[in-house]
């Protein structure tokens, strides 16, 4: 288990961050003045320390200084409410890893618990992206969102259980559509199992059925033996009625997408920045060219079409830092597969180019590609923002992965899992 040091005179600060490190099973280590920092330190030799610029006996300068002297490997981040350049140059030249501002904060993205499309496929080929279904957990503004309940939300229960302990959460689950691999983990969701949990689930009206009905019936016998009304959790089921509404202050948009029964897209505003979900949709380009002559409209109005309802996508997008996009088909296999309600590389990375994100995850992974497959899609997906001259960032979605996105970080930062190699850029 990691160790980090904590040399903070205010107690409420040094609790606040330590809260933070405790969560991701770091050792915290704790001290309220510099002395007692520099004795800790030299003492245990933690892999890394945050330490405040001003406080009694040796102040941050002189920790940074004593620290680099005698534990050249231990990373150093000085943390401080002042935000002047020379404070921050000299911190670094007394040895300082980084020089971060007051208040610490630990947001946006937490963890991806779940990324693959249509069926789960654990084993060895699926190993290094995971094969658990859509699960993302949001962390913003004092709430904690769930995009999808696929088989990886599972997992997320048990760590929220692990976090929790013996007090209560309040959870909100955000329901994309009622296909099975986007709800088949909801049973096994042990926060629902307690009683003190208190738990929103939000969703649009499926086709044939509203969406209370459509979760409880996979928990009726004979498929499940606990049906969804013997919960003991304060479980709320709402259908969303309109586009645009609040999570606690988080700000909430949703656009519905280009895929089989009715399947909505989110996009979540924070202070720390903003995140768009978009697990399962498929370009109009193709698929109204091929039902043009079907539907009795000539090609024209079809491409007229398509680039209308491309725009309005790229206009959903535009400019937010963070896109969780289905990208289930290379170019080759979309062609044999339109109609089927998912994109494709060049489509995905083309729409997030004309919108300006900031980073790109390719999102449902084909339960056919293993992670030699992906590592390729990732690669192409590369080379073609590398051929357009624009500025992307380019990942594929990996199962345990961390995204960490505050307003005063320069970038979004994956990590996965969290390390002492890895903290000091993406706090």
């Amino acid at each position: 288990m990691p160790r980090v040091l904590i040399i903070e005179d205010d107690a409420d600060n040094r609790r606040v961050i330590a809260d933070l490190f405790t969560r991701e099973d770091w050792n915290v280590l704790e001290a309220d003045d510099g002395d007692a920092g520099l004795e800790l330190a030299l003492r245990d030799r933690p892999e890394l320390i945050l330490c405040d610029l001003l406080m009694p006996k040796s102040n941050g300068f002189q920790v940074c200084r004593t620290i680099r002297e005698q534990l050249q490997p231990t990373k150093i981040i000085v943390v401080s409410g002042r935000d002047y350049g020379v404070d921050r140059t000299s911190a670094l030249q007394a040895g300082a890893d980084e020089y971060l501002l007051k208040p610490i904060t630990w947001e946006l993205l937490s963890r991806l618990w779940g990324v693959r499309g249509s069926i789960p496929v654990p084993g060895k080929s699926t190993v290094r992206y995971g094969g658990n279904t859509s699960c993302v957990e949001v962390r913003a503004d004092g709430e904690i969102i769930i995009l999808d309940a696929g088989s990886g939300i599972r997992l997320l229960g048990l760590a929220l259980d692990k976090e929790f302990g013996s007090r209560s959460m309040k959870l909100t689950l955000l329901i994309s559509h009622t296909h099975w691999d986007h709800i088949q983990g909801l049973p096994f969701f042990s926060p629902t199992y307690n009683q003190k949990n208190l738990i929103r689930v939000l969703g649009y009206e499926g086709a044939r059925a509203g969406l209370a009905k459509i979760l409880a019936s996979q928990m009726e016998t004979p498929f499940f033996p606990v049906s969804l009304r013997e919960l003991p959790s304060h479980l709320a089921i709402e259908e969303l009625k309109e586009m645009e509404f609040q999570i606690g202050n988080v700000e909430v948009r949703s656009k519905f997408s280009n895929h089989p029964g009715i399947c909505a897209g989110y996009r979540l505003f924070t202070s720390s920045g903003s995140i768009a979900y978009f697990p399962d949709n498929e370009p109009y380009d193709q698929l109204k060219l091929q039902l043009a002559s079907r539907d009795g409209i000539s090609e024209d109005e079809a491409r007229d079409f398509a680039t209308a309802e491309r725009t309005k996508m790229v206009e959903f997008v535009q400019g937010c830092d963070l896109a969780i996009l289905d990208t289930q088909y290379t170019d080759e296999e979309y062609s044999k597969h339109i109609g089927w309600g998912h994109s494709s590389i060049s489509s995905v990375v083309s729409m997030a180019l004309d919108a300006d994100v900031r980073q790109l995850l390719l999102f449902h992974h084909d339960p056919n590609h293993d992670d030699e497959m992906i590592d390729k899609m990732v690669e192409r997906a590369r080379a073609l923002v590398k051929k357009s001259g624009k500025t992307l960032e380019v990942e594929g979605a990996r199962e345990g992965a961390e995204i960490l996105l505050g307003a005063k970080t320069p970038a979004v930062q994956i990590r996965t899992p969290l390390d002492s190699s890895s903290i000091a850029t993406t706090l």
